[in-house]
């Protein structure tokens, strides 16, 4: 199943930025990064009769020796024959940011893109080796949009509280029956195995901890002192350990927007999860959303995150936040671009009552304020 969007844009990008740009596609592990990059590279030899790719996996030892330190004359021997070379699980190679770097200034005729399920990992070791040589993409777990575009919207209408419970990770949206054990063996593997080994983080328990406080927060204020106190870490910890988190793809933050009112929250933030379902199996709850007491949170955090997803695949450029005083009056989510404020209440019941802050209309009366219920989600979340 490939995201059509970001397929679109992908060979937009490669189509624009002629083969002197690398592409650096990430996201987590198990979201379909090879599949996706597999079809790209299989159509465009199906369009072009000269046209061939080269596969490298960085998983593979042999691979990683073979690209770390290579020189341009190796790299010319491996690659030059092809028109497009893709490296999955970049960041497995060491030196990989100059490895590209050689690439993308000795071989004009090479297309490269390089994966990698850790942006931070990756994104590290390219940033300087890189400068001026590279394109960005995030590939998500599947989205609202693209399974409506797979099997209609109206069938996904149909399934949102089953995605509210767990979530869209590829592997579970094919495992009917056998969903719960599957996400709850990502959720294990994916924060116990690679985010461990990502941050360097030598405390699971912890780590564990943290994740459950975070996952028990969605659509609230997180302090990272409170943070710490739950987990016995200091703040500077919690930080570290939510921004290993973030760069994994497992949570995002969204920072509080503040100008004209006094009252403001000026430095809050919120955490939410790119996926219900990693964060259900975290606390270990995937009781029925009639029965459940979070699901105004869920609700929130399921609309953020595939509003996240959307803007991303479209290329659109949008800062986001929340705004909230401290005499908690809120507007549950922002946009804005070119000066222009849009917010957005949600509300999982389509007939509860929404009273938009006066401080806020007041302070910005020129932003507009929308709510979001099941009855009229579809358009918010798809773009295309």
């Amino acid at each position: 199943m490939i995201p059509r969007t970001l397929h679109q844009r992908i060979t937009t990008t490669l189509a624009a930025s002629g083969k002197k740009k690398i592409l650096l596609l990430f996201g987590p592990r198990q979201v379909g990064k090879t599949t996706l990059l597999r079809t790209l590279a299989e159509e465009r030899v199906e369009s072009r009769s000269s046209a061939s790719y080269l596969w490298l996996n960085a998983d593979e030892p042999d691979i990683r020796t073979l690209l770390d330190g290579a020189s341009s004359t190796e790299l010319k021997k491996l690659c030059a024959a092809h028109t497009l070379v893709i490296i999955d699980e970049a960041q497995r190679v060491p030196n990989i940011g100059l490895t590209l770097k050689l690439m993308a200034d000795t071989m004009p005729k090479v297309q490269v893109i390089a994966t990698g399920s850790s942006a931070f990992d990756l994104a590290g070791k390219v940033q300087e080796p890189l400068t001026g040589r590279k394109r960005e993409m995030n590939l998500y777990p599947l989205s609202f949009q693209e399974m409506a575009q797979h099997h209609g919207l109206r069938e996904e209408k149909r399934l949102l509280e089953y995605r509210l419970l767990y979530g869209y990770y590829p592997e579970v949206v094919q495992s009917i029956g056998e969903e719960r054990d599957v996400v709850r063996s990502l959720a294990e593997s994916y924060l116990f195995k690679d985010v461990l080994a990502l941050g360097a983080i030598h405390k699971p328990d912890r780590l564990e901890k943290l994740v459950q406080a975070l996952a028990l927060q969605i659509g609230s204020e997180v302090s990272y002192n409170e943070l710490g106190q739950i987990t016995g870490m200091n703040n500077e910890t919690v930080e570290r350990y939510i921004t290993v988190l973030e760069q994994a793809f497992v949570v995002f933050r969204l920072k509080s927007f503040a100008r004209n009112v006094r009252n403001e929250l000026k430095k809050s933030r919120k955490i939410y999860f790119y996926d219900l379902g990693i964060r259900n199996a975290v606390i270990n709850n995937f009781a029925a959303i009639s029965a459940r007491t979070d699901v105004g949170a869920m609700w929130e955090n399921f609309l953020i995150a595939e509003r996240t997803k959307a803007l991303s695949y479209s290329g659109l450029d949008k800062h986001r936040y929340f705004w909230r005083t401290t005499a908690q009056q809120e507007i549950d989510y922002l946009e804005e671009r070119d000066g222009q404020l849009e917010g957005y209440e949600f509300k999982w019941n389509p007939k509860a009552k929404v009273r938009v802050p006066k401080p806020f209309l007041e302070a910005y009366p020129d932003a507009t304020v929308s709510v979001i219920s099941r009855e009229n989600f579809a358009d918010f979340v798809m773009l295309e």
